[in-house]
């Protein structure tokens, strides 16, 4: 008995220190641990700190647009297009991934102002086609048990708007190309776009419809009003003075918001170019008060007479004869059909050194409802 308490008292002591050795190597593993966390949190901050080169997208890239941007657009291999859903070798070019066209589209409704307040469809083919009513079905009232007699039959319009081919075709240099801080695909979509705007802005409002969208002031216009109005012409109001406006011009104004039924009031909006509109801010009522009411929030439109006012620089100025104020509801007034897929050709040969990149996009466009849009003629 006397010599087992002892070992008994040395296996516990053992067993101890055992126990402390496993504690200071768990302290020892955990400190390695935190250690190699703050180490890769370090590296994180610095390189969080570091400056973004300019232009380089943040954005991650989808298989899809990674091929097309390194494979084709950088290096012109067409291998990388196999995966690009949406091929399109006979149209010469091949169809963008779904983030640089939406890029474009994006960009298109900021700097378009028509496109901006017009409506828009897309098409899967060159054509649209649209059957209109120039007139409500009729109706009439009857008792429960009375005969039903057959009502009139509604007239039908096709609208089929003007389209063409709209192609915007800038250049890079390779060595930009090969650059991989150069951020290629929203370079290249500003430069499609800012091309795009310029030219279906120009065509939206006075396009001949000849290759091209028929812009809305290339309608017929007649001072009919909406009830013996041919359908497809738009009514327009005049400024009571052949060179401007006349000695009342507030009242032309509020003459021409009350000609568009009430109806296609709610949504409808001013457009006329900045020259126009350096004009109208300085109209005062009789009162003395400005028509003009600036947007009291950022992000709010400059109102006219409590309506939203969208500049077009291709409104034409004040002149005699000339339009240079429109006012409508343009989302029912007036139809962009577009074919939803842009096109990219990489050509590298024509002008050498430079890489050139032809996109095409198919738009149309045309008078859906002339009475949602009237018109101030400049004229006595």
């Amino acid at each position: 008995m006397e010599m087992t308490q002892p070992v008994e008292a040395l296996d516990a002591s053992f067993d101890l220190v055992s126990r402390q050795d496993a504690a200071d190597e768990a302290i020892d593993t955990l400190r390695t641990d935190v250690d190699d966390v703050k180490a890769r949190l370090d590296r994180v901050s610095r390189a969080a700190a570091r400056p973004i080169l300019e232009g380089t997208s943040t954005m991650p890239q989808s298989p899809e647009l990674k091929g097309f941007v390194d494979g084709y657009l950088r290096h012109g291999r067409e291998t990388e297009m196999k995966s690009v859903s949406g091929a399109v070798p006979a149209d010469g070019g091949y169809a963008v991934p779904r983030e640089i066209d939406a890029m474009i589209s994006a960009r298109l409704r900021n700097i378009s102002p028509i496109r901006s307040i017009a409506q828009i469809v897309q098409t899967g083919t060159a054509g649209y086609r649209k059957l209109i009513t120039t007139g409500g079905t009729s109706s009439g009232w009857v008792s429960e048990t009375a005969a039903r007699s057959e009502t009139d039959t509604p007239n039908f319009v096709e609208i089929a708007p003007p389209s063409g081919e709209l192609y915007a075709n800038p250049a890079a240099s390779q060595s930009m190309l090969d650059d991989a801080a150069f951020d290629l695909e929203t370079w290249l979509a500003d430069e499609i776009a800012m091309e795009f705007a310029r030219a279906e802005g120009a065509a939206f409002v006075g396009g001949s419809g000849s290759n091209q969208p028929e812009g809305f002031l290339t309608a017929p216009t007649t001072d009919e009003n909406d009830s013996i109005r041919a359908f497809g012409s738009l009514q327009h109001l005049v400024s009571g003075d052949a060179l401007g406006f006349d000695t009342s011009p507030e009242l032309k104004l509020i003459d021409l918001v009350h000609s568009l039924k009430a109806g296609h009031r709610q949504g409808a909006s001013w457009v006329m170019n900045s020259a126009t509109l350096a004009e109208v801010r300085k109209l005062k009522a009789a009162d003395g008060s400005f028509l003009w009411q600036p947007g009291l929030m950022e992000g709010q439109p400059n109102r006219l007479l409590g309506y939203p006012v969208v500049e077009a620089e291709d409104m034409p100025d004040i002149a005699a004869d000339a339009f240079p104020i429109g006012f409508g509801n343009f989302r029912a007034g007036y139809l962009i059909a577009e074919r939803s897929a842009t096109s990219i050709l990489r050509d590298p040969f024509t002008n050498k050194p430079f890489v050139h990149f032809y996109a095409t996009k198919r738009i149309g466009g045309q008078v859906l409802d002339s009475d949602a849009i009237k018109l101030l003629q400049i004229s006595a």
